[in-house]
């Protein structure tokens, strides 16, 4: 067995990792639900004027319709899907380019603050994607084979 994979199922025994593992889910969870039910229920996400670009970026998102929806939906399934045991793989694999999507987007925008969240979120998702480190390495072999 590789060292790697011997380490991650040797934390996998320990109850600090067990319990960071389900508040980081819990935490992740929480964090796309105010938003994602915005979207999803069809409401604007902020009321900053469209003279400023942020509030011109999120206007825009917000007129496409269906899409705004579609976001929203997906945001509160993640949300959901990362709190079950059995689902939580997929979701952290839904959640990893929705919140990188995100991270690049208030990065862009120049956001004060919000990159860092942004960030510290993505850091979470990948740390869930490692904790079933051989679903994501047998992932990663099938898409990386030519």
């Amino acid at each position: 067995m590789k060292p790697t994979t011997l380490f991650i199922d040797r934390i996998k025994t320990k109850l600090f990792f067990k319990s960071f593992t389900w508040f980081t889910r819990i935490l992740l969870s929480i964090a796309f639900i105010p938003s994602g039910l915005k979207k999803l229920l069809g409401e604007r996400f902020t009321n900053i004027s469209v003279d400023n670009p942020v509030g011109f970026f999120f206007e825009g998102l917000y007129q496409s319709g269906f899409y705004w929806n579609y976001l929203g939906f997906m945001q509160v399934l993640c949300s959901l899907l990362i709190i079950i045991p059995r689902t939580m793989y997929l979701a952290a694999v839904l959640y990893l380019p929705i919140i990188i999507n995100i991270n690049i987007i208030v990065i862009s925008m120049n956001f004060k603050g919000t990159p860092i969240i942004t960030g510290l979120m993505l850091l979470a998702n990948i740390y869930l994607l490692v904790w079933d480190y051989k679903k994501t390495n047998t992932i990663l072999s099938v898409l990386l084979k030519k």
